[in-house]
């Protein structure tokens, strides 16, 4: 046995390992969201940056919020924590690519990511929204909350939309993109 994979079957505190952990949680459906945010400081005009998440979820109806979870120290965990606004697409099941091309970590530049996806700039968060998306969110980060090797973004929503787009969501189950049906 390797040293990670003898690492992942010693249980944390809790009593439980990590592939144990992860083999529960992976049986948990969830919606599929494209996270974005523009990072004014990289390059002449700035750059867009993406991320895949299913770690999503709505928090307050008055005030409206949510939160996403950021795995600690990428580069959209460093960008939120001095970019407070950002956006939410969430994904149809017709645009699984989009979230397979985003769940690659650090394989190529977010520039190359964005290429071929035709996006809308949003009006509040000036990040870009896919479009198609069943749903866009434009937020401001309300609270940043350290929890293991992830932050919690809670972010305060002022825009939503819903395109219209035919389709069901994109759903992430057993450690694959799936569809309703």
């Amino acid at each position: 046995m390797t040293a990670s994979a003898a690492e992942a079957a010693v249980p944390h505190a809790g009593g439980v390992s990590e592939d144990e952990f992860r083999a529960a949680l992976s049986r948990f459906a969830a919606g599929v969201v494209l996270v974005t945010a523009h990072d004014p400081d990289e390059g002449p005009s700035g750059e867009d940056v993406g991320m895949t998440a299913t770690a999503f979820m709505s928090v307050s109806l008055d005030p409206p919020l949510v939160m996403v979870s950021v795995r600690n120290g990428s580069r959209m965990d460093d960008l939120l924590d001095r970019q407070p606004l950002w956006a939410v697409s969430v994904l149809s099941e017709s645009q699984r690519h989009i979230a397979g091309r985003f769940a690659m970590k650090g394989r190529v530049s977010d520039r190359l990511l964005f290429q071929d996806i035709p996006l809308v700039r949003g009006t509040e968060a000036d990040a870009p929204l896919v479009a198609g998306a069943l749903a866009t969110l434009e937020c401001r980060t309300e609270q940043r909350v350290t929890a293991g090797d992830h932050t919690l973004v809670v972010g305060r929503v002022l825009a939503a939309a819903t395109p219209g787009t035919a389709g069901g969501p994109l759903i992430h189950f057993r450690g694959r993109y799936r569809t309703l049906g």
